[in-house]
């Protein structure tokens, strides 16, 4: 089935949850109220029981998603949860967020540091792989815990809090002149409040050879309200050309406040491109990427990459074969335009660039 932008909305169990049911659209001047999205990130599900609850799952999940939370903690914020069909193990969105007895599971070639991280840190918050751009780590927090994160096992305690922790990885961006784009990641960079994003910015845009900003946040799929008037005016207020990478999955992310939310960033001339993750059980099939892809164009949305699932222990059971992402290419290839059918990549720990599969 193509996906309209359109759901049914959720019935009782989410009745307590603030915020929008999926589907109905906040509309911008609700969006532009600054404070929402503190509000609805209090709100956010951490606790493996009221998830279960409120989702009406089996008494079978309940033990297992205990466990496994206590390994990688459960974060959902209420608008996501939203879009998620009450009874249905099987949901996209719910398996992306649901903690299971399978992340115990020591697979070979699972490892913590699956990109190598480790090795491309030049400073405190640095990390430099690529030729002319380097990523700082702003923050560890996200809205939503993703189960096969591959950042789950990052130290994130050793990175900069404060802003003058900030000027090592300063001084390297400044003292390099082949750097003309930062990265900013994390966790998610959005969970900075303005000022302290704002801060950060003003001092990226002082050093001369920067020309490019790039965000990369799930916090416009799953916290939509985090996209302000404010937030707009932050990004475009500098030199630097922003852009705005989002990650979303499945079309069912893509509706009600979230296909709003991407459509201000658009209309407010900032580029935002998508970058999926091939995940097995939730999006491994031609239809469904189909449906993500198209979706997105319509909203303004470049699919920009489909990553092959990076190897982080304890998101094995996530893994989908090269060969089904290689087919589901060709076949988004022979169905929509060019622009519309993402790179299919891997992050390969040591390589000077994404590797195409």
């Amino acid at each position: 089935m193509h996906a309209t932008g359109e759901t049914v909305p959720p019935a009782a169990p989410f009745s307590d949850l603030p915020g929008p049911a999926a589907g109905q659209s906040t509309g911008v001047d609700k969006a532009a109220e600054g404070p929402s999205w503190h509000r609805e990130l209090a709100a956010a599900i951490r606790d493996a029981d009221r998830l279960i609850d409120l989702l009406e799952l089996p008494e079978a999940t309940r033990e297992p998603a205990r466990r496994a939370a206590r390994l990688f903690p459960l974060m959902v914020p209420p608008s996501y949860l939203r879009r998620m069909h009450p009874g249905d193990v099987a949901d996209p969105l719910l398996r992306q967020v649901l903690p299971l007895e399978e992340e115990f599971h020591e697979v070979a070639g699972f490892v913590e540091d699956a990109v190598g991280d480790a090795g491309s840190r030049r400073a405190d918050g640095l990390l430099h792989k690529y030729h002319g751009r380097a990523l700082l780590i702003t923050t560890g927090a996200c809205a939503v815990h993703c189960r096969y994160c591959f950042r789950r096992h990052y130290p994130y305690g050793e990175e900069p809090k404060r802003l003058e922790e900030w000027n090592p990885a300063l001084k390297a961006i400044a003292g390099d002149r082949s750097i003309r784009e930062v990265i900013l990641s994390g966790g998610d960079p959005l969970m900075l409040t303005d000022v302290r994003l704002e801060a950060l910015v003003e001092r990226l845009a002082a050093i001369g050879h920067l020309r490019r900003l790039r965000i990369h946040s799930r916090l416009p799929i799953v916290l939509p309200s985090r996209v302000t008037a404010r937030l707009l005016d932050l990004l475009t207020g500098t030199r630097m050309q922003p852009f705005m990478v989002v990650h979303a999955n499945h079309a069912r992310e893509l509706v009600g406040d979230c296909a709003d939310a991407l459509r201000r960033l658009v209309r407010g001339g900032i580029p935002t491109l998508n970058q999926a993750v091939l995940l097995r059980g939730i999006n491994e099939t031609f239809e469904a990427q189909r449906d993500l892809c198209e979706t997105l164009i319509n909203l303004g949305v470049q699919p920009y990459y489909l990553h092959q699932l990076d190897r982080v222990r304890g998101a094995a059971h996530f893994e989908a074969p090269d060969a089904v992402g290689l087919e589901i290419i060709k076949e988004l290839r022979r169905h929509l335009p060019g622009y519309a059918v993402p790179q299919f990549v891997r992050e390969v720990a040591g390589a000077e660039h994404k590797t195409p599969i």
